[in-house]
This record gives C-alpha cells, sequence and structure tokens, in this order.
C-alpha cells in the first residue's frame, strides 16, 4: 500500500560530506557497490567557496554558516547560488564513521545538474556586479541559460532561486 522504504543498494542515490578545514565540501553520488558497512560511490564533491568567502567577510548570517557546518541535501542548493569548485568523486564510505543519506533520483539530478551546466557561476556573475549595462547584461545570459534548461525539476527550482534573490526582474 505504501510502497517500500528506500534502502541502499547499487544505483541507489546518496548524499555525504567530507570535512575540508573548518567546514564540510558536500558530496553525491551513485552507489557503485556494498560490502558490509563499506559502500562505494561515483558522484561528485563540492566546495562552496563562494559562501565560505561571504561568511569569512561577514557578508552572510548564521544560515550560512549551518549550511556550511551541516550541509544536507534540501539546503546545500542555497550554497550553491556562489562560486562553486567541484571535481568527479570515487570513494568508499564507512557507514559507521561516515554520513550517507539516500536522495531521490529528482534531487540528484537537480544537484547534477546544477553542478553540470555551471549555474553557480551564472548565478554568482549577477550577484556580484554593480547595477548597470553589466549586470543586465549577466541577467540576459542566466535567462537565456534557464530557457535551454531540459530538465524540468532543474529549470523549476532555478526560477524559483533566481526569484528569491530577486534576480529575474
Amino acid at each position: 500500500m505504501f510502497g517500500k522504504k528506500p534502502e541502499l543498494k547499487e544505483g541507489a542515490y546518496v548524499f555525504s560530506i567530507k570535512k575540508n578545514g573548518e567546514f564540510n565540501d558536500f558530496i553525491f553520488g551513485a552507489i557503485t557497490g556494498i560490502e558490509d558497512n563499506k559502500v562505494g560511490i561515483t558522484g561528485v564533491i563540492v566546495n562552496p567557496v563562494g559562501l565560505k568567502n561571504k561568511l569569512a567577510q561577514g557578508k552572510t548570517g548564521e544560515r550560512s554558516r549551518e549550511i556550511l557546518e551541516f550541509p544536507t541535501p534540501d539546503n546545500v542548493v542555497l550554497a550553491l547560488v556562489y562560486r562553486v569548485e567541484h571535481e568527479n568523486y570515487t570513494a568508499i564510505l564507512d557507514l559507521n564513521e561516515d554520513k550517507c543519506d539516500l536522495i531521490p533520483p529528482k534531487v540528484f539530478e537537480m544537484l547534477d545538474g546544477w553542478i553540470r551546466e555551471s549555474l553557480p557561476e551564472f548565478i554568482n556573475n549577477v550577484l556580484s556586479l554593480p547595477a548597470g549595462d553589466d549586470r543586465d547584461e549577466a541577467k540576459r545570459i542566466l535567462k537565456n541559460r534557464m530557457e535551454t534548461l531540459v530538465d524540468a525539476n532543474l529549470k523549476r527550482t532555478l526560477y524559483s532561486i533566481c526569484r528569491s534573490l530577486k534576480i529575474l526582474n
């Protein structure tokens, strides 16, 4: 009646974190193998350097600190409006020590698309420029990029973030 509870299995998507200095980077990927309490994953690791810089400059609040200290699949999109560094990631997580949360395929696809489409760079360009022709051009480029996205969930999330940042007007 209610369906099966999600379980760790090959092909399922997970979210994890890795300490990087004072804060955490976050990882999302697919499970490639399971043996005892070890889970192999392949995905992407993201260092939200832009949000870290904003926090160091005192330009953000406690919510940003919370996102950097305790990233979750629900709050990391807020870190993705600033510049990020990312790279492919393959590792074995120890379930006794490492965070390993299952995430729905749609969440994985949205996060993966956000990174692979370089959306943090487009948004950061708009946010970092002063009002004027350059910022207007950055907005046009971002809007054009949004219109070319194929994934409906990714497009909807991007529009929502842009509206909340007031950069679509």
